[in-house]
């Protein structure tokens, strides 16, 4: 990837202008847009500019425009200058969007399914991003592997197991303290949880960066830098801004959307890059933090970074783009705001399949009794995960983990099951009981029952 052309510097461009062009600026009605988008310098320098207008003098209009409804924020560059953020339409509109599709606005989708079931889906979600998040800093280990290690509570056994696991009980933290202010023990504990044991230099989890050798390099190429954060000895104060930002009230500040101020705090972590290591998971946490106590509960269920994986470069550039025309970050706003309507759009989908998926098995169960009662949902969910797997065991430990359950009900769910023939009971050193799929167990079922997940 290359870093974008930085904008020519605004006393330049007035310079060009003429006299005669000035008072036209205000009367080409360019307001925040180009095209539909908010373009940067490096982007609109190959478009075409309206009649009349060289390069120059059409971005000097589009400045101008901008600086007039811009916001200032708290946050520093490493030349002191604050950063800012306008609110352009394609912005509004995306905010809009995940506030109607995040569960906060009523008239939005029907999510009773998803919260009829919440345990499960949660549980889930929760392994999903662990191990994304994880796989975006360098973990290598195989799904299957890592969901089992999850599900099973066992402790990890390698480098790569270790991040996931650590990203996964970071995640479920995050849940505990969503109604808690922000305070800088407790990012920098956050940070603890999920580097413990994965660090060359040890020392590094739990404390604030005391080097200033760090560099932010290219995903697909190391030679290119393409950041250097401030000096660690304005950690403390940047960091404490950070958490003053995260708790400040709309009645102390102007008001600052809420999904706006959830990625903001994800921005600045990136940008200072308060730890030797762990700051992207750090920052991602922060936002998972302040979305769900501001009552957005269907983003607990997305995983950012399942869709960051998929495109790195392009949040990359979204830090650059912000840095390269003085500290706009709209440029990152208008990135994540994407990301999060594709999770979204995503995580409907997989609802609706899932519904659907759940509605053909029941159907193939209701002659199936246990104990003269059909089998709950938990029971079908683990038979439907059997269909997919049938290579994969079951421990009363892993199904009561996945359901937030007692162990009780746990044992009672795979026991019946067992008991109707659908999984086989064995046991493991003697002790452990361990549930496999019983070999006929499609045939059990019936023939309609659907191979997907």
């Amino acid at each position: 990837m290359k870093i974008p052309l930085s904008p020519p510097p605004l006393k330049d461009l007035i310079q060009e202008a003429s006299a005669d062009t000035l008072p036209q600026l205000a009367q080409l009605r360019l307001g925040s847009l180009a095209h539909g988008q908010y373009l940067h310098w490096d982007d609109l320098r190959h478009r075409t500019p309206p009649t009349g207008l060289n390069h120059k003098i059409w971005w000097l209009a589009l400045s101008l425009a901008r600086s007039v409804s811009a916001h200032t924020l708290p946050f520093h560059d490493k030349q002191g200058k604050s950063f800012i953020y306008t609110l352009p339409e394609p912005l509004l509109k995306n905010l809009h969007e995940i506030d109607r599709s995040a569960g906060l606005v009523p008239g939005g989708e029907d999510n009773s399914a998803l919260r009829s079931d919440q345990a499960r889906y949660l549980f889930s979600s929760l392994i999903e991003e662990a191990i994304t998040s994880s796989q975006l800093e360098g973990a290598s280990t195989t799904r299957r592997v890592a969901e089992a290690m999850l599900r099973e509570g066992r402790k990890p056994s390698s480098l790569s197991e270790r991040m996931i696991f650590n990203n996964f009980e970071a995640m479920r933290r995050i849940r505990e303290i969503c109604g808690e202010a922000l305070t800088p023990e407790r990012v920098i504990e956050l940070q603890r949880v999920l580097t413990q044991d994965t660090l060359e230099y040890p020392d590094d989890c739990g404390r604030l960066r005391i080097r200033d050798d760090i560099e932010v390099v290219a995903p697909n190429d190391e030679r290119l830098v393409l950041h250097r954060p401030p000096h660690h000895g304005e950690l403390p104060q940047r960091l404490q801004t950070l958490c003053d930002f995260a708790n400040t009230s709309d009645s102390d500040d102007t008001f600052i959307h809420p999904i706006v101020r959830a990625i903001l705090l994800h921005f600045t972590v990136g940008y200072d890059h308060p730890f030797a290591d762990g700051n992207g998971r750090t920052g991602r946490a922060l936002f998972y933090w302040y979305m769900a106590k501001q009552g957005y509960w269907l983003i607990e269920y997305l995983s950012i970074s399942r869709i960051l994986r998929k495109a790195p470069a392009q949040y990359a550039r979204a830090y650059l783009l912000t840095e390269t025309d003085s500290g706009d970050t709209t440029y990152f706003l208008l990135h994540q705001t994407e990301v999060i309507l594709n999770g979204l759009s995503a995580l409907h989908i997989y609802l609706q399949h899932k519904q659907q998926e759940q509605a053909l098995l029941q159907s193939k169960l209701r002659t199936l009794q246990t104990r003269e009662k059909q089998l709950n949902h938990r029971q079908a969910a683990l038979i439907a995960h059997a269909l997919k797997r049938p290579d994969e065991y079951f421990t009363i430990e892993s199904h009561q983990r996945s359901h937030q359950v007692a162990y009780a009900t746990a044992r009672a769910d795979l026991l019946a099951l067992a008991d109707q023939g659908l999984l086989v009971e064995t046991s493991h050193g003697g002790r452990k009981k361990i549930f496999y799929p019983a070999e006929n167990l499609r045939d059990l079922l019936g023939n309609a029952v659907s191979h997907q997940a």
